[in-house]
């Protein structure tokens, strides 16, 4: 059986290699899934390169999430069966052939295409927190987002048009505007200067009740800009690599509260595990109907698990999608 080891911090040419290890027999309570696929997340590199929060003890096999089917069950394991698809547990160690873990953390999964699949439980439920989280949105009402076309930004394009809410996209290239029309996207516009200003005109001067910063820096300063007074503006992502900057007078005079969101934790918070279960088989649904669908970039052979790295490292038009290691 292959398997990614990671065996030190840094470049993934670095410290990653493919090897073989033995078959796994499961423990009562577990079973093996012979992974089908697994996504690929800026988080995954962040956790080879060993940045500050994303350290795990080493030697370790890396990959957040995943789809595959079940090949063998321990003896205690009721909820599945030889031939079920799940959804592994988070941080399972997903890019490898057969993953063994504890069945009760698993999720049933449905039928469709598995690169899609693979992708539904990091980027599904972020999109469902930030849309139902952080405001109470009635049909209608407006909310804005950055980083618009990323997959999290499509989601949530998608599942905000399927509630009634109407977007505002904000993106960085120009091509992208009429893709995310076609998708369902409200307004689609540029960042830069005078975004607030534009905001307004575009949304005719309609309140604007919630907003999405994936990007930080200066970004959070000119989605702060588009919002209603007492408003929230949910933090949940960076790709620029800088700290949110937004002006404290700003905050104060307009009663703005900037908030760090992680999904996991707003799962924790606000969902039991039952209805935890049933948000995931119904954003499944939805992947598995088509949608929700995410734009891929590529799809990777586990050999070729540096390769798909370097492809997960880039931004804009070089990657310009999610990437997916496919295995088999």
């Amino acid at each position: 059986m292959k398997s990614v080891l990671q065996s030190a911090y840094g470049q993934p040419r670095d410290v990653l290699r493919l090897v073989d290890v033995p078959p796994e027999d499961p423990a009562a309570d577990e079973v093996v899934v012979r992974m089908e696929a697994a996504a690929m997340h800026i988080a995954d590199l962040r956790t080879i390169q060993g940045e500050p929060g994303f350290r795990f003890p080493l030697p370790r096999t890396p990959g957040f999430e995943g789809i595959g089917r079940v090949v063998r069950t321990g003896e205690a394991v009721l909820n599945f069966e030889i031939g079920d698809r799940v959804f592994p547990p988070l941080a399972g160690g997903t890019f490898r052939e057969e993953v063994r873990c504890k069945a009760d953390a698993c999720m049933p999964a449905p039928e469709g295409d598995a690169v899609q699949l693979a992708l539904l439980t990091v980027n599904g439920p972020t999109a469902e927190v930030l849309l139902n989280d952080f405001a109470d949105l009635a049909p209608g009402d407006w909310l804005i987002q950055n980083a618009a076309n990323s997959s999290c930004g499509r989601y949530l394009v998608r599942l905000a048009r399927l509630k009634g809410v109407r977007t505002v996209n904000v993106v960085r290239r120009r091509e992208m505007i009429d893709e995310l029309r076609a998708l369902g996207g409200d307004v689609v516009v540029l960042d830069g200067d005078d975004l607030a200003g534009r905001v307004a005109t575009a949304v005719g001067g309609a309140p604007i009740m919630v907003g999405m910063d994936a990007v930080g820096g200066a970004a959070t300063q000119r989605l702060a800009e588009c919002l209603a007074p007492g408003t929230t503006l949910a933090s949940y992502g960076s790709m620029s690599g800088e700290p949110c900057h937004l002006d404290f007078y700003l905050m104060f005079s307009r009663d703005i509260t900037l908030v760090g969101v992680s999904f996991l934790r707003q799962l924790e918070r606000r969902r039991t595990p039952q209805a935890v279960r049933q948000m995931y088989a119904r954003l499944a649904g939805h992947m598995a109907s088509g949608e929700l669908r995410a734009r891929i970039a590529g799809v990777y052979a586990l050999e070729h698990i540096v390769d798909a790295c370097e492809r997960a490292g880039c931004t804009g038009a070089d990657r310009d999608g999610k990437v997916v290691v496919r295995m088999g």
